[in-house]
């Protein structure tokens, strides 16, 4: 005999009020070190969200940027990355007040994006967040694990051409063993519960984001020194014959154009996980948001002058011919040794990506699973001992089968689809205005009652409006990319 089950109130559960679970499918503990919803007592710091920031902004793209600033040129190259950075950090300040509703002090936390949307403008635009947040979260993950791939199999290239030399045939490996091997690290780390219990592995991420950078940067430069000056131009990759040789017309510098200016919006897209990183944040004085708005402008500050510093030497040293990937489009052959330790870096720095993008995904599931089958054993956790020694670890069936399943189907779609990074780029395109620009302004607006037609709302709206035509513009360069991808891929061409 069925039994019908009660609906579930996820605007009281995602905010915490009245709740019996943390967020992770576990069973509120009954003691004294709870903060003001139920939850376990945060830790979380200005420095633990910034390193949740960096990991998840700094990644193997930062590599690419060379490429993007050869399409614009020395003066709109770095100057569209500087323009990005202040607007991010202005659009992120605002989704970081909205992390409680009414008082910033003492009102309901908005623990997720949805949350928020739900708790400030409700309706059918929850359903519309929820949905873009966690298609792009999808295809970011499967991304990462196409990027960190690369440079898996770079490796192996690498020593290829120390051993045969540079013209030797070198690209007859495929991706799929690296792919398959990346998704079992993944599984593992996928049992870590939340963001918060994950600050060690965002600090190991930072700290190898900052580690290849710095490689890919030194042997730009020594590049540089190598060919005695400065390449690249005003304007960037030149229409006909260019500097380095390749044929250009006006129709792919426009289409280039559009997508190097749209990388470099994404570059800083960290703001579909900005509010679940919030949540780690101890309570403080005088708000959460103003803690976090110091770790997002240090994140910033921080990624801004490595973008630029990349971008700019990477172009400086190749000219128009910057590869796409510092160390994996083998501008850099010698010595293979450093290029093989920083594409050790970037996969280990891509393992903590994939975990902080992908945690607002199990949360969802995993606290509407708690909410729905509160007694269940298979939610809940239980204390496992391993043979033969006495240590005992807690296991919840739940979240070791639900995230395997997941990790085993990003896995299989990067296995399938090796030409899936340009499908995110589109999907980055699209999602970028409504998640980075359109909701935190309107929530900011609502929550602060700011007056139609006011100086405040007009400049609102008129941001919201440039990083529209911005989106816009950057989809249609991926549709681009994404049609040269789907015609010259061939499933059965080894990579």
């Amino acid at each position: 005999m069925s039994h019908a089950m009660a609906p579930v109130d996820m605007r009281r559960l995602e905010t915490g009020a009245g709740g019996g679970y943390d967020g992770m499918g576990l069973s509120k503990r009954v003691d004294d070190d709870l903060d003001d919803d139920g939850r376990p007592r945060r830790t979380g710091t200005a420095w633990t969200a910034s390193a949740h920031i960096i990991t998840t902004v700094l990644g193997s793209g930062v590599l690419s940027l060379a490429w993007g600033v050869a399409q614009l040129g020395w003066v709109a190259g770095p100057g569209v990355m500087t323009l990005f950075a202040a607007v991010i950090y202005y659009t992120s300040a605002l989704l970081a007040d909205c992390y409680r509703a009414g008082d910033p002090v003492t009102g309901p936390r908005n623990r997720t994006y949805m949350a928020a949307v739900r708790a400030t403008l409700g309706g059918s635009k929850v359903k519309l967040c929820g949905a873009i947040q966690f298609v792009n979260l999808f295809g970011i993950g499967i991304g990462i694990t196409i990027a960190a791939s690369v440079s898996m199999l770079a490796i192996k290239k690498a020593g290829c051409f120390h051993k045969e030399g540079h013209k030797g045939d070198c690209n007859g490996s495929s991706m799929s063993p690296y792919i398959a091997i990346y998704g079992i690290m993944e599984i593992f780390f996928s049992q870590i519960p939340g963001l918060d219990s994950m600050w060690w592995l965002s600090t190991l991420a930072t700290v190898m984001s900052f580690t290849y950078s710095t490689i890919g940067i030194s042997l730009g430069v020594a590049q540089i020194v190598a060919n005695g000056g400065i390449q690249g131009g005003i304007t960037g990759v030149a229409v006909g014959i260019n500097a380095a040789g390749q044929s250009i017309t006006m129709m792919q510098k426009v289409w280039h154009s559009l997508q190097a200016f749209g990388n470099m919006a994404f570059a800083y897209g960290f703001s579909i996980v900005l509010l679940e990183i919030q949540d780690t944040l101890k309570a403080a004085a005088p708000s959460e948001a103003k803690v976090m708005k110091k770790a997002t402008a240090v994140s910033v500050a921080v990624t801004t002058v490595i973008y630029l510093l990349c971008g700019c030497v990477g172009y400086a040293a190749f000219g128009d011919g910057a590869p796409d990937n510092l160390l994996t489009g083998f501008g850099f052959y010698e010595p293979f040794w450093l290029l093989d330790v920083a594409n050790a870096a970037v996969t280990v720095h891509l393992v903590g990506t994939y975990q902080v993008i992908t945690q607002p995904i199990f949360a969802y599931v995993e606290l509407r699973a708690a909410a729905a089958w509160p007694d269940s054993a298979f939610v809940g956790t239980r204390e496992v001992r391993l043979w033969p020694s006495a240590v005992r670890v807690s296991v919840c069936p739940l979240r070791l089968t639900w995230r395997t399943a997941y990790v085993c189907v990003t896995t299989a779609v990067a296995m399938a689809m090796p030409f899936f990074g340009s499908v995110v780029g589109l999907i980055g395109s699209i999602s970028f205005w409504p998640l980075t620009v359109y909701f935190p302004v309107e929530m900011y607006i609502a929550q602060r009652r700011v007056p139609r037609g006011s100086t405040r709302w007009l400049f609102l709206q008129a941001l919201s409006a440039v990083c529209l035509l911005v989106s816009l513009v950057a989809a249609a360069g991926s549709v681009a990319d994404v049609a040269a991808e789907f015609k010259a891929h061939n499933p059965f061409r080894r990579a």
